[in-house]
């Protein structure tokens, strides 16, 4: 395997891994408040569709109203993401939609569309493009953790304080980014 299609793989295992961590924390009542889970379930359900998206054209023959289904499910997802007032979910579905229709424009038999360098429209993806990379950098850097802030000594032990850990979830939203950023770049 060389090129796209490792990339290909490689955005699978990434969204995959990402969607089903996103399922998880829905799930196992990590978290408590009913909106956070739905926000978890929608991230799921995009990571999720990002990695079947992804699949390379070689590994499995696509039917062709494999892109209408991704139509009508990111299409529903981006109403949802709207209703719920969830920006940045509204942008992804759209972006998820915008590339299921580039599909639709390649030729019965080529594979996705979006692998084939189909063609969208030039100034759309170039928006979102802008879009996630900007996301990417901006969740990337909220992963870096602030200086803790206490006096010289006031940590147990009188040692240094520990920095705790950036959240997962937070790398996950950074790694899905950059991935729909790398399925714009086929359109």
């Amino acid at each position: 395997m060389h090129g796209p299609v490792t990339a290909g793989w490689l955005l699978v295992v990434l969204c995959a891994a990402a969607g089903m961590y996103c399922l998880v924390r829905s799930r196992a009542g990590t978290e408590r408040d009913a909106g956070l889970r739905g926000r978890a379930r929608g991230e799921a359900v995009m990571a999720l569709g990002m990695g079947v998206m992804a699949l390379p054209a070689s590994a499995v023959p696509v039917p062709g109203w494999t892109a209408w289904f991704f139509v009508g499910v990111f299409g529903a997802t981006g109403v949802w993401a709207v209703a719920a007032r969830h920006r940045h979910h509204a942008v992804g579905s759209l972006a998820m939609v915008y590339m299921a229709l580039a599909m639709t424009a390649v030729p019965a038999g080529t594979g996705h569309g979006a692998h084939g360098g189909a063609g969208g429209i030039p100034v759309l993806t170039g928006l979102l493009l802008a879009y996630y990379a900007a996301h990417a950098v901006a969740s990337g850097l909220r992963l870096i953790p602030a200086p803790a802030v206490l006096a010289a000594g006031s940590a147990p032990g009188g040692g240094a304080a520990a920095v705790p850990r950036p959240e997962l979830l937070g790398a996950c939203r950074t790694a899905m980014s950059m991935g729909m950023f790398t399925m714009l770049l086929a359109v």
